[in-house]
């Protein structure tokens, strides 16, 4: 049987217009089926050039020449959508650890326009550790950095080659942060202040915002299109309906990019603060505090989570009772929007694996749900149990189960080191944890009464298992839910 291929299905020869870092199922499920459609739809017609930000390989990408079916089921109007395309906007992929000359000379190509990205939490972050000459540098703004100095020289400078840049991660002003870390490193690497003043001058960060579930690989429906098809496709990617994406950037980064005129429920905006803040810290919040918590009760989807009769209501108390209030947002418009999440969570047709989300778990917490935590304590005066329950069990399965998660080296080493210290206390361990600022972006120790509570929560967990402790936590409380912050 033939894999997918374009000996299996032509696609059009369009020109390469997009760098986009990240190759993974969340980028190809939303940004690159956008893509596509405005080439159906519009006079857009350009592909992506797809470069992983770390190790990885674009072997199966390649062989694939860029193509893969999308596989879109959910409800819509009340009505089941069953929908299946074949992806064409990807031209290749390179990886800068094999193949960095290339990665350079992408931007060489005069038609180069977009910069999409998607490499996390714990990728749009600034390493003093990248230099100019490292081939490639760790960090996603270090790459960045040597790829737009090499495209500043290749067009001596010219204004009208600088690119519109669109980060995807879940970071607030994901745009101006990028845009900072690359203006430092410049300044770092000592670069000529005429590629500062292009940097600021002829290229554009936006912030944006970008909201759709995308469970990946289904092993079910690519034996479906094996089947009814008669190609294998190994980049096959799963993505429920709804998607939203949500662009603050001037005028006419709208009229480069038509996404309306395709169709696509994209926002352009003078201010995505509140798209963020309510997309963030419920829907992302809510699959961050029940990965753990789900997993170590032997789940492995999302929908099993908010199905289960003890997890499932937890994460929603979690989120009516403590996220919800902390957001200072209309409680209608929120109140609405919880419940619409919380129906894609239901969905039936959408699977998706909990070890997924897992990634990065900690940076993940520090943006999706310790705003929340710190804002309810700010706000109310005592801490917010079950969110404290949460970082608990996120504490937990780091000291559990490090070998089956995946997150930056350093996290996975100070949390190993932090865990030797079990046999002192469990005190002792929390402490160590939310002392360091690099985890969490402060020292936790400030917030009164938090170290106690997660320590009392950690030992309950410990003696007597995952699903016991949320039975305490959703039907009994511990005795110091009053405790004052």
């Amino acid at each position: 049987m033939k894999r997918l291929s374009k000996a299996v299905y032509p696609t059009a020869d369009y020109p390469e217009t997009i760098l986009q870092i990240g190759e993974g199922n969340f980028m190809r499920g939303f940004i690159n089926w956008q893509i596509q459609k405005l080439n159906d739809h519009t006079d857009f017609k350009g592909r992506a050039v797809v470069v992983p930000p770390r190790k990885g390989s674009v072997s199966a990408l390649n062989e694939q020449d860029g193509l893969y079916t999308i596989c879109i089921q959910g409800f819509h109007e009340q009505k089941e959508i069953n929908e299946r395309m074949i992806i064409q906007s990807i031209s290749r992929g390179i990886s800068t650890y094999t193949d960095y000359e290339g990665f350079l000379q992408v931007a060489e190509n005069p038609d180069l326009r977009f910069v999409f990205s998607n490499t996390t939490e714990a990728g749009l972050v600034f390493r003093e550790e990248d230099r100019f000459e490292d081939r490639p540098q760790t960090s996603f703004p270090g790459k960045l950095t040597a790829f737009l100095y090499h495209r500043f020289k290749a067009f001596s400078g010219d204004d009208q080659k600088g690119l519109i840049i669109l980060p995807c991660e879940l970071v607030e002003k994901n745009g101006d942060r990028l845009k900072e870390y690359v203006i430092n490193m410049a300044c770092k690497w000592n670069l000529p202040s005429s590629f500062l003043t292009w940097i600021k001058e002829d290229n554009v960060f936006c912030n944006t915002l970008v909201d759709r579930i995308v469970p990946g690989f289904s092993k079910e429906a690519a034996e479906a299109v094996h089947k009814e098809e008669g190609y294998m496709d190994e980049l096959l990617v799963m993505a429920e309906y709804y998607h939203l994406f949500v662009i603050e950037a001037p005028a006419f980064v709208q009229r480069e990019l038509p996404f309306q005129e395709a169709g696509l429920n994209v926002l352009f905006v003078k201010d995505i603060s509140p798209y963020r803040m309510r997309k963030v810290r419920i829907l992302n919040g809510a699959h961050t505090a029940m990965v753990p918590i789900a997993l170590l009760s032997g789940l492995e989807t999302v929908k099993e989570a908010v199905d289960d009769d003890l997890i499932g209501p937890f994460i929603r108390s979690m989120l009516d009772e403590e996220v919800l209030p902390s957001l200072g947002l209309p409680y209608k418009e929120t109140s609405l929007y919880t419940q619409a999440v919380w129906d894609r969570f239901c969905n039936p047709f959408v699977k998706h694996q909990l070890m997924d989300i897992a990634l990065n778990g900690v940076s993940k917490f520090q943006t999706r749900i310790l705003p929340s935590m710190l804002d309810y304590v700010e706000l109310t005066k005592q801490l917010p149990m079950k969110l404290v329950f949460a970082l608990s069990s996120l504490i937990y399965f780091y000291g559990k189960c490090a070998n089956l998660l995946k997150d930056d080296e350093y996290v996975m080493t100070w949390m190993k080191k932090a865990w030797e210290e079990e046999h002192h206390s469990y005190l002792s361990v929390v402490e160590r944890i939310l002392s360091n600022q690099q985890l969490w972006g402060m020292n936790l120790l400030s917030v009164q009464g938090l170290s106690h509570a997660v320590a009392d929560q950690l030992t309950f967990i410990h003696e007597h298992g995952m699903r016991a402790a949320v039975h305490q936590m959703l039907h009994h409380q511990y005795e110091n839910q009053g405790e004052k912050a």
